[in-house]
């Protein structure tokens, strides 16, 4: 008997009562494996057509998302250059949305989502991901620290603001003080950032460090530098960038508004000068002293004991510039050293504090006659 004859059994014709069960027995197993087989193939091209209707169902199906409006608190970040499938899969990993899909849908459907600015954004987990869009294509979103430095400010209070507005502690901005280079600090600063921590209102991210804040500052500083176009104009003037920033600090302390650039005037005047036989060469800026006494205001009034002070700030002691600046200038007092007045004044005295007239003059005469009318001033004023 062949294999197949095995298979399907004996065909030959057997008389009544012969075989035939016997036969029949030998076709059981044979048919019970081609029903099997028969249900298998059925089966596999029924499950075929299934999955084939899954994937057409799945592809038109609306992509996961979550209802809203979400619990927690997820911060999360938008990197320059991301893309916003990029940003689909890092909102889905930290369960913010369901799907990525979810989210680049409602993201196409958002005319404002090419603009989404890189920073951080406060979200929730299992957010709808149209809400999600919706915070963030507003800029307004972007968690930040703001800090405000006004013009004029030391390097001592521009870190007690830093230390009260950031909650980082006073030795982290020391020790990144102490690292010149990281902070970006030009060479003929010689170290000092005293005049090179711009001052602006700053939008500190979350994850910005004490040494990034004053990077930022000075980078601030190097941006306005080049608007202002110091280093040509130093030059043109004979003086190098750091002593113009001297200057402008000087200013920066000295005068407002409309009176710097005739202030300017005056300090240029001074140096320039040094043998008029009436200033020696030296600048007598109060501001100097009050800053080599290491005080906050660098604006008050002096003692005889105070301009004694040995120091080669104390511009009422030595003849030319401090070593550096004593505050930190802005774009204002930069331009009046750049841009000084045109005239031959070698004094100026403010006679009234409150609305900051001041007074300029060649003449030492009339320079005592300045000082006397701000005497009378402060005895009717409690300014002074």
């Amino acid at each position: 008997m062949t294999d197949m004859e095995s298979l399907l059994g004996d065909q030959t014709p057997t008389p009544a009562g012969g075989r035939r069960a016997q036969t029949s027995r030998r076709r059981g197993p044979g048919c019970l494996i081609a029903l099997v087989i028969v249900a298998v193939l059925a089966g596999a091209g029924y499950w075929g057509v299934s999955v084939g209707l899954q994937k057409v169902k799945d592809q038109f199906a609306s992509a996961k998302d979550y209802p809203g409006p979400g619990t927690g608190e997820v911060s999360f970040e938008v990197k320059s250059g991301d893309t916003l499938a990029v940003m689909g899969r890092g909102l889905k990993a930290k369960g913010v949305v369901a799907s990525v899909e979810a989210f680049t849908d409602a993201a196409s459907g958002n005319p404002k989502a090419d603009g989404i600015q890189p920073g951080f954004y406060s979200l929730k987990k299992e957010m709808k991901a149209s809400d999600v869009v919706s915070i963030l294509v507003d800029p307004g979103n972007i968690v930040t620290t703001n800090v405000v430095i006004p013009e004029g400010f030391t390097v001592k209070q521009i870190e007690e603001r830093l230390v009260k507005e950031t909650g980082f502690k006073k030795a982290d901005f020391d020790a990144a003080l102490k690292d010149p280079k990281a902070l970006g600090l030009p060479e003929d600063a010689k170290g000092d950032p005293e005049g090179y921590l711009f001052p602006a209102t700053y939008k500190f991210g979350p994850n910005e460090k004490p040494a990034d804040m004053l990077h930022d500052m000075v980078a601030r500083w190097q941006q306005s530098a080049n608007d202002d176009d110091l280093e040509a104009g130093a030059q043109a003037l004979g003086y190098t960038p750091h002593e113009i920033m001297t200057i402008a600090s000087l200013i920066e302390a000295e005068g407002r508004g409309k009176y710097r650039t005739k202030i300017s005037r005056v300090i240029y005047n001074r140096l320039e000068n040094p043998d008029n036989g009436l200033t020696n060469g030296l600048l007598e800026i109060d501001a100097t002293v009050n800053y080599a006494l290491g005080r906050d205001d660098i604006g008050l009034a002096l003692t005889e004991e105070d301009l004694q002070v040995d120091s080669p700030y104390n511009t009422r002691k030595y003849p030319g510039l401090p070593p550096g600046p004593i505050d930190s200038p802005g774009d204002a007092a930069i331009q009046a050293a750049l841009h000084p007045a045109d005239g031959p004044w070698l004094w100026y005295v403010t006679v009234n504090l409150k609305t900051g007239e001041t007074k300029f003059t060649d003449s030492y005469t009339e320079f005592q006659q300045f000082k006397q009318e701000y005497l009378q001033y402060c005895e009717s004023s409690d300014a002074c």
